[in-house]
Parts: structure tokens; C-alpha cells; sequence
């Protein structure tokens, strides 16, 4: 199961935000309650919850591939006088480790597995192209809403060329969090000399006139956007992001939760066919289940009518766009 690979490493001291980076020293003491949170999602499977942490928290990643990774969940700013609503809110949805992300970060690690040390049931056709779909290999990789920047992390350990990673200025990722869980688990597995050019940045959908923008205009082979859809005001904005920055045949790997229901995703991939990103795959994908033989999937549709608050959120979409026409 995927969400097995977390559990809450020993708490830490409150630290403030611009202080989290030097951050080394806590207790090893675990709370009864962290390891409570471990076993809800087989408790309560069709309740599944679609993050993880709290502000501030470290979480333990348990990666098969490259052993486990601390994770620091980004911590809450303090409020400023004036602050916008809207950056409140954006900002509240940094605070977590996104189911969504975590499937692009194990369908990359699954994919940076050497051929020779996979099955013969797991080297036919249809599991080769998405090995080369999910693979970060020499690949630029951007990240969008990038919050913990778990997947990011991943992409590095599996020798992409290079990671950019990139939230809404407003984001508290960009305060220490970001940084932490890439410089901290990449030093840790002496990935300096040989790692890729790593770059940490503002970004706000849309707003392409700025150096950032026009110095990276069709630059990534690989974008990341898990769960950046639950805002339908903003699926515009998206939508020219991802073709400014995409490469010529790169991809766009999107995942997303119905945590904010389902229509809101559909909706989503309307507004990408109109800003000409086409959908080369795409699937459900059950966080809980397995059948043996790997994760469980179904197929995508817009509507399903036995649907509701009660049984969605165990379900993430995954998708793989291009350009029209690649």
C-alpha cells in the first residue's frame, strides 16, 4: 500500500520558519497518536486521507529504491498585516505531503528499477512504455505547486539532468522546507559531486513575463503538477504555464485527488484540450488497494454516479499529457 511508506519520525521543537534548514537536533520519543495515524488508512479505507503530516512535522519516507528520506512538512508563517485571503489559502495547501504527489514519486522510483531486476510478468509491452513514460533519466524536470517537494526529490535520486521546483511566492515551502528535503537526504547519499543542477523558485501560474519565466520558456522535458487543480479559477493559468515551460515531446505527469470532487478534475483536463495538452494516458488509481501483483486501477471517466464524500477520496486520477499533435 502506498501510503505504508509514511509514518511520523520523533517529534521535533517548534522551530521557527527561517530557522527549519539547521534544524538536526529531537527527541526519540514517538507519540501514541503517530502511530495511531499510521494504521487509519487500513482502519478507515474508503476514508483515506489525501495528505499527510502537520506543519512543521518530519516524516520518514520509506523508499524500496533509495532507503528511507526525512521529509520536513512546510511550517506555517506568521501572518502579516494586510495578507490576502486568498494567499491564506493558498498557502494552507503547502502544509501537507499530497497523496497525489506520492504516486508520481513511486511511479519514477519504480521506473529508475534496472530492467534486469524485475520480473518476467513485469517486462511486457504495456509496462515498458510506461517505464519510459515515468522515467527521470536525463530528463529537465519542473515541479509545480511543488509543497514538500517529495516527487522532486525522487526525480533527483533518479538522475534527472535537472530539478527545478517552484511554488506560489506565497507558499511557506519556499522558506526552508523545499530546501531542507532536497540539500538534507541528497548530502546524506553524497549526490554533490554527481546529482543534478537543483533550483528553488517562485512561480505563479500565468505570469510569464517575469526573468524566471522567460529565461526557462520551453525548457523541461518533464513538468510535475500534482493535485494543483482543486482552484477551477485558476486551471487558465495552469493551462498556459505547462505549454510555456513544456519542451518540444515532453510531458506533463498529473495526478489529482476527489478530495474537492470530481467534477472539478474533469473540468480541468476541458480547459487543457483548449489550451491544446492532450492526454497520452490516463487512469484511476486506488490508494489502498493492491491485487498482488501491483497497484489497482480502473478506468477514467468524468462522472461516476455512485460517487460521494464518502468513498472518493481512496481514488486519484493519473495522467500523462503532451502537446497536440507530438
Amino acid at each position: 500500500m502506498l501510503q505504508s511508506r509514511l509514518r511520523p519520525l520523533p517529534r521535533r521543537p517548534v522551530i521557527p520558519v527561517a530557522d527549519s534548514q539547521n534544524a538536526e537536533s529531537f527527541s526519540d520519543e514517538e507519540a501514541p497518536e503517530d502511530h495511531f495515524e499510521t494504521f487509519l488508512a487500513h482502519l478507515f479505507p474508503d476514508d483515506v486521507s489525501s495528505f499527510h503530516g502537520v506543519p512543521g512535522e518530519h516524516l520518514l519516507y520509506s523508499s524500496p529504491r533509495y532507503g528511507d528520506l526525512d521529509i520536513m512538512v512546510p511550517s506555517y508563517p506568521e501572518k502579516t498585516e494586510g495578507s490576502n485571503t486568498l494567499d491564506e489559502d493558498r498557502q494552507l495547501q503547502a502544509h501537507f505531503l499530497w497523496s497525489a504527489g506520492m504516486i508520481i514519486a513511486e511511479s519514477v522510483e519504480s521506473a529508475d528499477v534496472p530492467q534486469s531486476a524485475l520480473a518476467d510478468t513485469e517486462t511486457d509491452s504495456e509496462d515498458s512504455s510506461l517505464r519510459e513514460i515515468w522515467s527521470a533519466r536525463g530528463e529537465s524536470v519542473l515541479e509545480f505547486g511543488a509543497g514538500a517537494a517529495l516527487p522532486s526529490l525522487i526525480c533527483a535520486l533518479a538522475n534527472a539532468s535537472s530539478i527545478t521546483v517552484t511554488d506560489h511566492p506565497s507558499s511557506p515551502s519556499l522558506l526552508g522546507a523545499v530546501n531542507f528535503n532536497l540539500t538534507h537526504n541528497l548530502r546524506s547519499r553524497k549526490w554533490e559531486s554527481v546529482g543534478p543542477e537543483i533550483s528553488i523558485h517562485p512561480h505563479q501560474w500565468g505570469i510569464l513575463s517575469d526573468p524566471f519565466a522567460i529565461e526557462n520558456k520551453a525548457r523541461f522535458t518533464r513538468i510535475i503538477a500534482a493535485d494543483c487543480y482543486w482552484m477551477p479559477l485558476q486551471h487558465e493559468n495552469l493551462c498556459e504555464s505547462l505549454q510555456w515551460f513544456l519542451a518540444p515531446g515532453g510531458k506533463v505527469w498529473m495526478t489529482a485527488g476527489f478530495h474537492t470532487g470530481r467534477p472539478i478534475v474533469a473540468k480541468f483536463f476541458e480547459t487543457a484540450k483548449k489550451y491544446g495538452l492532450a492526454v497520452q494516458c490516463i487512469w484511476e488509481r486506488d490508494l489502498i488497494g493492491a491485487d498482488g501483483t501491483g497497484e489497482v486501477r480502473r478506468d477514467w471517466v468524468p462522472v461516476r454516479e455512485d460517487e460521494g464524500p464518502e468513498n472518493r477520496k481512496r481514488w486519484c486520477v493519473v495522467a500523462v499529457l503532451k502537446r497536440e499533435n507530438e
